[in-house]
């Protein structure tokens, strides 16, 4: 379409605009073939909202969805804007609209497929503003158009009260007086009050009426009998108190000393040179040097019998292979409507776990419940074998956690991330012999464990709510949720480039954590040193606001606490960033064995000790010896599936001179869902276990070729996973639909060796525990928020002979057979380069035959078809062995 001719306008300094290209002139979109030709839609950006006041969910609402524009400011708005305005599209519109204010309507189901639409005609606008009323017979049509999902409240109308004959059987059970109430008044005069009034002794028999007797007699009001009654009767059992007590005897302390017979010095010498004692020596000196060497050699007691197969009469039964159901905890206030996040055992105490809650919400219900969830108390529940019912503790948290560790140096600092992107630190040590005296109450010496109907939890016992130390600041850390939290050991620190010390505190002082924000964050608890020192009337101020029930351990952390180095896994070519879900930096914290408990037992404080996270010196220290030979290099799991091999330590852009994350050292992409498990094995530092979507991968670090081994695809996701604490060949997996999977390589690599249900619903989370060698549980977490404890078999909780070596064979042979996969790439790519160049030679050498050459080869062809000609007649009959046939003759 032709642009429209300009008017005539008066003459002017300025130079001329340009003309509008054609597109801006063309004529501008209406509703005309929805049957609404005076309804224009726009689109209005946050700015032209801003300008005319017509913010979203502001100024116009779900109540109030309009708002009235002058055309003044529009005709501003174009001189201002011109082409960039919202409503240049509209601008003849505006122009030729009669009236002097238009109506602005908010479309917030994009109705007509733009947020905002202009009616156009002031008969449109007073039909919205006023819309006419319809005709009866039209509102009944509506009627059968309106949803029956929309419900349509109609007040209620009184009615007159109309007797059904219920007030009867009301009155039949009501007691009402029969008879009358008689009233009696009883006076006296005035001066009669506050006389004196003397009291004496007087024999009953000595006047006449002096006392009336009332004689027992049958009354026949009582002697009435009746017909029917209504009581209520139940049945309780009889309390019956019973006491014992035994009989206390008085203690005596008793001791005995004694002391071993020796010879005298003359007895001595005498025995020594005796005879006797000279040929029993020689005698026996020849048998006791080879018994000696013998010993030397190898142990002489060992039971050849025993090493030959396993103990057949160890605990529990071989031919049991299921996880038997041990003990479940649900909480009917806590967890209602909940889900569990993640699963941790407390390092010393038995019977101790801790799990996190969160609300079963997607994005956008927690978008659109935000207030109603700001009632609800985000909490990490502390359960005991000992009370399935009550948790022992609960800390508090501003969000909903979704991972979090035990300190390895001090269970009884906790620390867990949100999902808001903020990092939670707790301290119960003030709550540790609560949970200790748990312990005593709850485990026997004899390890003698209870069934859970023999289990009488205190009826009279309330949880303790712990609230949190310290909170990182919101400005400075993960801006999306938290997806894993790691403490890194206490033999080595980091600094900001990423370089690694020695840790002489001997303590764990900083955490790893991964995050949604596509970031990976390190950071240190200690106080960090001021480059500028602080007034002290601030500190006086801070340490006033501490509230009283909360612990000073980490007070200078809360709400300034900042990463000491982020990260972030570029794509490298695009801008964009892998985003990380799960990580595993060095040998992970699984395998907790006797000697380990008794260390960490003596870490733990005592009575009386002080806590060394309570006095924790300013940042690192200068002076720190650094470990050259430390392997930096870390597996990552990122939402789109993929498996990253990459390092922690900074490098310096050659181009702008900052510090910048080195590129990965190797990317698979291997899962086809998000990763939520990346975990070494117990057993090999260098073995890591990843599941992801429907499969499961184990790596071997230091082999770049791939997996070593990859399962095909499950019939339903897997949820979790995690590793065997006893046996270096088995993992657990969960499953979306209730089931756990258990793997064992010696048995099976393909599949599963055995699929069990645990739940109906989704399993969230999985975390095993060994309590002794005999007894080991595996905790379960389930959609609905429940917590299962299943006790695992002999089977799967003992390893055969040699296990160990075996399985590490089997990783050893799946080594080579990726080396001899590779080798034969290579080595079929340089066979597929020489048939490609024989094939490009021999098409050359066609191309370069000469003329006689062609028509030599013609000849022969030729001859030989006249030879198939010429058996072919012969065949069928038309022509003799004998005879010659000529072309000629053929023709």
């Amino acid at each position: 379409m032709a642009p429209k001719a300009q008017k005539g306008k008066k003459p002017s300094g300025k130079k001329k605009p340009k003309p509008l290209p054609d597109t801006e002139e063309e004529e501008p979109l209406n509703m005309e073939s929805m049957g609404h030709p005076e309804i224009y839609p726009l689109v209005l950006t946050t700015k032209t909202q801003e300008i005319f006041n017509c913010r979203i969910d502001e100024d116009v609402t779900d109540e109030v969805p309009y708002k009235l524009i002058k055309k003044e400011d529009i005709f501003e708005d174009l001189q201002n804007r011109a082409a960039v305005s919202d409503f240049h599209p509209v601008k003849k519109i505006v122009r030729e609209y009669p009236g002097d204010e238009l109506l602005l309507v908010y479309d917030k189901d994009f109705k007509y497929g733009l947020n905002f639409y202009l009616i156009a005609t002031e008969e449109g606008k007073e039909n919205y503003l006023n819309p006419p009323e319809l005709p009866p017979e039209e509102q009944e049509e509506n009627k059968e158009l309106i949803p029956e999902d929309i419900y349509i409240y109609h007040p209620p109308l009184s009615k007159p009260w109309v007797s059904l004959g219920s007030e009867k059987e009301i009155e039949e059970e009501s007691v009402k007086e029969s008879t009358k109430q008689i009233t009696y008044m009883i006076s006296r005069k005035r001066n009669q009050f506050g006389a004196p009034i003397t009291f004496s002794d007087q024999n009953a028999s000595s006047a006449k009426d002096a006392y009336i007797e009332c004689t027992a007699y049958p009354d026949k009001n009582f002697t009435l009998k009746k017909l029917e009654k209504d009581i209520g009767m139940q049945v309780i059992p009889h309390i019956k108190d019973i006491s014992t007590q035994t009989r206390w005897t008085y203690p005596k302390n008793a001791t005995t000393q004694y002391h071993a017979r020796e010879f005298s010095e003359e007895e001595r010498e005498k025995l020594g040179k005796s005879k006797s004692l000279i040929d029993f020596l020689k005698k026996v000196s020849t048998s006791v040097e080879i018994a000696l060497q013998q010993n030397e050699i190898m142990n002489t007691f060992i039971e050849d019998w025993r090493c030959l197969a396993e103990e057949e009469g160890a605990f529990g039964d071989k031919t049991d292979t299921h996880l038997k159901e041990y003990q479940s905890f649900t909480d009917l206030h806590s967890t209602t409507e909940k889900k569990i996040t993640c699963i941790s055992w407390h390092p010393v105490i038995y019977g101790l776990i801790a799990v996190s809650v969160a609300v079963r919400l997607s994005f956008e219900d927690r978008v659109h419940l935000s207030g109603k969830l700001l009632l609800q108390p985000s909490l990490i529940l502390f359960w005991s074998f000992s009370d399935p019912i009550h948790p022992q503790l609960m800390l508090e948290s501003p969000e909903d956690i979704f991972c979090f560790q035990f300190c390895p140096t001090d269970p009884n600092i906790i620390a867990g991330g949100c999902i808001n992107g903020q990092i939670v630190l707790w301290d119960i040590t003030a709550h540790a012999d609560r949970i200790e005296n748990i312990k005593a109450s709850g485990r026997s010496k004899k390890v003698a464990l209870k069934p859970m109907f023999l289990l009488e939890p205190e009826s009279n016992k309330e949880s303790i709510f712990i609230r949190h130390c310290a909170v990182s600041s919101i400005e400075s850390g993960h801006k999306k949720i938290i997806t894993d939290i790691q403490w890194l050991p206490d033999t080595f620190e980091i600094n900001r480039m990423g370089f690694v010390y020695e840790n002489r505190n001997g303590i764990c002082c900083q955490l790893a954590t991964c995050s949604a924000d596509c970031t990976i964050c390190f950071w240190d608890i200690r106080p960090q040193k001021p480059l500028t020192p602080q007034p002290t009337e601030k500190k006086k101020e801070e340490s006033i606001e501490i509230p009283f029930d909360v612990p000073s351990t980490f007070l200078h952390l809360d709400l300034s606490w900042k990463p000491l180095a982020k990260i972030k896994l570029s794509k490298g070519e695009t801008s964009l960033d892998h985003c990380p879900t799960k990580i595993s930096l060095t040998e992970d914290h699984l395998l907790y064995k006797t000697q380990d408990k008794i260390l960490a037992q003596t870490k733990s404080l005592k009575a009386g000790e002080t806590s060394p996270y309570h006095n924790l010196e300013g940042g690192m220290t200068d002076h720190l010896k650094p470990l050259e030979d430390f392997c930096t290099k870390f597996f990552v799991g990122t939402e789109e599936g993929e498996v990253i091999y990459t390092d922690w330590k900074l490098e310096r852009d050659p181009d702008t001179g900052r510090f910048m994350t080195k590129k990965p050292v190797n990317l698979y992409t291997v899962h086809d869902g998000f990763v939520h498990t990346v975990q070494r094995s117990p057993f090999y530092n260098d073995i890591v276990l990843t599941i992801g979507g429907w499969n499961v991968a184990i790596w071997k670090e230091g082999v770049m070729t791939g997996p070593l081994l990859q399962s095909c695809c499950a019939p339903k996701m897997y949820t979790s996973g995690h590793w065997s604490l006893t046996r270096p060949g088995v993992f657990y997996i969960g499953r979306e639909d209730g089931y756990i999977d258990i793997w064992d390589l010696l048995e099976k690599t393909h599949e599963p060796a055995l699929s069990q249900n645990i739940c109906i619903t989704m399993i969230t989370y999985i975390k095993p525990w060994t309590f002794s060698p005999k007894q080991q549980f595996i905790a379960i977490a389930d959609y609905y928020g429940t917590l299962h404890i299943l006790e695992i078999p002999w089977t799967l909780s003992h390893p055969s002979v040699n296990e160990i070596a075996s399985v590490n064979y089997y990783f050893e042979r799946e080594v080579k057979h990726l080396e001899y996969v590779e080798q034969r790439k290579i080595i079929r790519d340089q066979e597929k380069k020489e048939m490609d160049l024989e094939m490009e030679k021999k098409k050359v050498k066609t191309y370069q035959k000469s003329k006689e050459q062609a028509e030599a080869e013609l000849k022969m062809e030729y001859e030989s078809y006249l030879e198939l000609e010429k058996t072919t007649l012969i065949n069928l009959g038309l022509a003799k062995v004998t005879e010659k046939v000529s072309y000629m003759d053929l023709i």
